[in-house]
């Protein structure tokens, strides 16, 4: 075990009675030739992410601040609580912390027209782990923050470097300022997590496992709890909610602080610790927080993550890609919707148009590309099969009356394709006729061959599943079932595309709308690449390896992106390997 591993198994941990009689320090308590800042509010009722909501906002200003240049950026949830204010004047003015302008806001209702019932959002808002509640802070609060001026009447300039910005709050607040930084760390990377409610509410719970699975993000967190905070049996302990997110953070690898105590669910040790939490988070400023894949444990990320690799853009030159493939060479192909053509695309963002499409093939939408050992292309879509053989120029139509979401073709020339809409998988043998291998998959799309050619893998994009068929020696596909399970979105009802590939080693990569999901060969998820587009919240619609062979493609957000692996990819027209010794798990 690593010191790191083995200090997390020896945290020491308050006991005793429950005492929750803690007392705000001198940097809470308004000091005498201190300047002061002001504070002011409003209500904020046109949301069109929150259609119908009223949201309390009040608005702090620190004395220096002038309005030449935009400042850093502290969002309270439930308002800006914990002596906010008294806090922001004593550390801004002994130069601790940088110029920050505070914005408390309290979570938003929905009036009733009779009976005072109104609609109460704040679980709804703050409990769920979706980017909403972010959408609606930088797309309508802020915006609205910017049309106010100070007393002394300066703009209000608010920071758009996610380096910038914080954000905290106290119990369900606690879990919607961690939520602002994990969806959107391209918002958010600094959070204060008082008596955080990690639990079985809206999602919550699921956060210290997508921690130890997805790569690090660049977040900094202060977490603060006491052990005699409650635990609602039905929802779950909020105690051991907290210890288990923290230990999760330090497995990750993040910088992560906290400060355990006696108390009950309430503010008063969080109001305590807030300035020494604003030190913490602000330590170092204005150097960047950044994620540290180099502190993660996880066996299973260091075997795929190569370290310093991050996406970067590649095919630059191609404007509307609808999907990419592998090719003979360490080739990457993509289908480009603008000029109707197959176009080669390489990792330093060059790229090549290659053989325009056949006019017969029409509209483009769900088309999907696939190559064989001899280098000719396979095409499907909405049209059916069309397949070019390099020499002849030509496209020949292979099939009609089926519409492919997704093919593959073996080394030995057998294919098989998906059929979404109709629920069905396809085979064709080597010059033969297709045939229904299933036809009781839900929208099946991504399918590829295990590197063996023992299995197939097979997307089913309306489920958090994927289905493992086992490929017999003539080509037939049996004992289907959804072997392979998933994290999906809060905000998704399934995978989404579901394009998927193998590696050497024979862990399945998948696109989803979570990033590229990686599952070890007993079908588990192990490791997640968010998307680099919009925090991780863009979804990946396609994926493929390509370059060295150790270098994986990814179509997210209609721009393809790259970076190089440690493990290399198996496309499905080179000829069978036996893959390494598996154990049961």
């Amino acid at each position: 075990m690593t010191e790191a591993q083995i200090k997390s198994w020896e945290d020491p941990l308050p006991s005793g009675p429950c005492r929750d009689d803690y007392q705000p320090g001198p940097d809470s308590l308004p000091k005498e030739g201190v300047p002061q800042g002001e504070v002011f509010s409003f209500q904020f009722s046109e949301s069109k992410i929150f259609p119908g909501t009223l949201n309390n906002i009040s608005v702090y200003v620190p004395d220096q601040y002038d309005g030449t240049k935009p400042a850093c950026v502290y969002v309270g949830l439930d308002g800006l609580g914990y002596r906010a204010a008294d806090v922001f004047n004593n550390l801004i003015h002994q130069k601790e912390i940088p110029l920050i302008i505070g914005i408390g806001i309290s979570p938003g209702f929905v009036p009733s027209d009779e009976f005072e019932n109104p609609r109460f959002n704040r679980s709804f808002e703050f409990d769920g782990v979706s980017d909403a509640f972010c959408r609606f802070l930088i797309e309508e609060v802020f915006p609205e923050v910017e049309k106010k001026k100070t007393r002394k009447g300066f703009p209000i300039l608010l920071s758009k470097n996610p380096n910038d910005r914080s954000c905290g709050g106290g119990s369900t607040g606690g879990v919607g300022a961690f939520s602002l930084a994990w969806q959107r760390p391209d918002q958010f990377r600094r959070v204060f997590s008082a008596v955080g409610t990690y639990v079985a509410m809206r999602g919550a719970d699921e956060y210290h496992v997508l921690v130890r699975k997805t790569e690090p993000k660049p977040i900094r967190i202060f977490m603060q709890d006491g052990h005699a905070d409650q635990c609602m049996g039905d929802i779950g302990d909020w105690w051991m909610s907290n210890l288990t997110l923290k230990r999760s953070l330090e497995f990750a690898g993040y910088d992560v602080q906290w400060v355990w105590g006696t108390g009950a669910h309430s503010g008063k040790h969080g109001t305590l610790l807030f300035p020494d939490a604003m030190r913490f988070l602000w330590k170092d400023y204005p150097e960047p927080v950044k994620a540290k894949p180099k502190q993660n444990f996880s066996p299973f990320f260091n075997q795929v993550v190569l370290e310093d690799e991050k996406w970067h853009e590649a095919g630059t030159s191609v404007k509307s890609p609808l999907a990419i493939f592998s090719a003979p060479g360490n080739l990457v192909y993509c289908v480009d919707e603008a000029t109707r053509a197959i176009w080669i695309i390489q990792e330093n963002g060059v790229s090549e148009k290659y053989v325009s499409l056949p006019d017969a093939a029409g509209t483009l939408q769900g088309v999907s590309g696939a190559c064989a050992a001899d280098g000719s292309i396979w095409l499907g879509g909405n049209f059916g099969l069309f397949v070019f053989v390099p020499g002849t120029h030509e496209w020949e139509k292979k099939m009609d009356g089926a519409a492919v979401s997704d093919l593959t073709v073996l080394a030995n020339g057998n294919v098989y394709f998906t059929e979404a809409g109709a629920g069905k998988l396809w085979f064709i043998p080597k010059d033969g006729i297709p045939e229904i291998a299933s036809d009781s998959l839900r929208r099946p799309v991504g399918v590829a061959a295990s590197p063996d050619f023992q299995w197939l893998a097979v997307m089913e994009s309306e489920t958090h599943f994927a289905s493992s068929f086992k490929l017999e020696k003539n080509g037939k596909s049996a004992f289907g079932q959804r072997f392979y399970w998933f994290h999906v979105p809060d905000s998704c009802d399934g995978l989404g595309s579901g394009k998927c590939a193998f590696d050497s080693e024979g862990r399945l990569y998948a696109a989803t709308k979570i990033g590229v999901s990686v599952l070890d060969r007993n079908g588990r998820t192990r490791l997640i690449l968010p998307s680099p587009l919009r925090g991780g919240q863009a979804f990946v619609t396609d994926l493929c390896f390509g370059g060295t062979g150790r270098t994986i493609f990814i179509l997210t957000d209609g721009q393809i992106f790259c970076r190089k692996l440690k493990t290399e990819g198996v496309p499905n027209f080179l000829p069978p390997r036996q893959l390494p010794k598996w154990g049961a798990g």
